[in-house]
């Protein structure tokens, strides 16, 4: 090949990983702002309807060897700020081996508290947990979260004013990452990845519709749930566009937020990421409809660009555009030169930041760079695991920062 080849090949490849990670966010933004130019509104927090006018909430909970968590978690759904009348509280256990099944069964709830307990000793994953209850929601709105999470207690509240638009399928809240002063490296890094995607979904909603909720957090018109296939990875990801696909709209509630502490190292947070990446090559290839632009228009716009790029094609670009920057510095000009530096210096600070979060030393502005490496490492071992289909659909869970 000659230099025009790798010429070509160094440009699409900037351009893709340039695109994935600041172009389609700042892209997104400016497409916001002419929306609110032409329609003379601001993206404004709805109003929340009076208590005798909020519909019935089942809230639920899923939790697999939570007795660490679980007391904690129901004393912040007791604290929640909505009509007890109005709100039923489903606890659901797949597989627990510890005292969590029992610790919810024994707890002193208030006789006015609507709650229930669904255990099954057999340990089939977080979906085949959420669809062996389903069948018995009959509330209008249905929310899920995890327990290692402490939702707000304005929460409900905040979600289920959105249903107040009929266009609206499901309400995504906010996963928040706690702060700790003596965070480690994968708190900064964990923390920085949140508060950018939090900005790009609260763009998304309110150019048209989130593209996939988190599991912390998010809500569905119970009427409008589909049975997921039963080996499905990222299951609120797949029960999310899935109504999208349906016309509906999925809106995004910075009020209503769900905090968890970082994982315990990155090496933690790496086993997350992977069964992640794992999760979005499968859903990827179960929604491949969502890829036609002509269909769905700016949804697949937003589904490509958010979500379909960083799984496949940027990971990839990011090799090739280091590899093709070598030969270039080589035989091309000054520019290729400079650019390799910049990609050395980069992967440099991520080495560092490496070295440090080895050592337990925290020092933050190199942990931001290694996470992001971290994390298209994760697609790439994702996408192997994907392939072999060795990825488990049951929960894999990652060791929390102790509080």
């Amino acid at each position: 090949m000659g230099l025009v080849t790798f010429k070509i090949l160094f440009w699409i490849a900037a351009f893709i990983v340039f695109y994935t990670y600041i172009g389609y966010g700042i892209l997104l933004y400016a497409a916001v702002l002419v929306k609110r130019l032409f329609s003379g509104t601001k993206n404004v927090q709805l109003e929340i309807p009076i208590d005798k006018d909020l519909p019935k909430v089942s809230f639920v909970v899923a939790a697999y060897n939570e007795e660490n968590w679980i007391e904690d978690k129901i004393k912040n759904c007791l604290a929640f700020d909505y009509p007890k009348n109005k709100l039923e509280l489903v606890f659901v256990t797949d597989g627990s081996s510890d005292n969590t099944p029992n610790f919810i069964e024994n707890y002193p709830f208030p006789e006015d508290v609507d709650w229930k307990l669904y255990h099954s000793p057999a340990r089939k994953g977080k979906i085949a947990a959420v669809e062996r209850i389903m069948e018995f929601i009959s509330n209008p709105i249905t929310i899920y979260t995890d327990a290692n999470t402490d939702v707000n207690k304005e929460a409900i509240k905040r979600i289920v004013a959105h249903y107040q638009d009929p266009k609206v399928g499901g309400v995504a809240g906010e996963k928040r990452v706690s702060m700790l002063k003596e965070d480690s490296a994968n708190s900064a890094g964990e923390g920085f990845y949140w508060k950018y995607e939090s900005s790009l979904k609260k763009w998304d909603s309110e150019l048209n519709s989130v593209v996939g909720a988190a599991g912390e957090l998010f809500s569905l018109r119970t009427s409008l749930y589909q049975a997921v296939p039963k080996d499905t990875v990222i299951e609120d990801f797949y029960m999310t566009l899935k109504i999208a696909m349906q016309g509906y709209k999925i809106k995004y509630e910075s009020g209503a937020y769900a905090v968890e502490t970082a994982s315990a190292s990155v090496g933690e947070e790496l086993k997350r990421k992977i069964r992640i990446a794992a999760g979005g090559h499968q859903a990827i290839s179960r929604l491949l409809p969502l890829l036609n632009i002509f269909k769905f228009k700016t949804l697949s716009f937003q589904y490509i660009s958010h979500r379909v790029l960083r799984w496949t094609l940027t990971p990839l670009s990011m090799i090739i555009l280091f590899i093709v920057n070598i030969i270039l510095a080589i035989f091309g000009s000054t520019f290729f030169k400079l650019v390799l530096g910049l990609q050395l210096a980069f992967y440099f600070l991520a080495f560092i930041g490496y070295v440090l979060e080895k050592r337990k030393l925290k020092f933050k502005p190199f942990f931001i760079p290694y996470y992001f490496c971290v994390m298209n490492y994760a697609v790439i071992m994702g996408f192997f695991r994907f392939i072999k289909g060795s990825q488990s659909v049951v929960w894999e869970k990652a060791k929390r920062v102790e509080v």
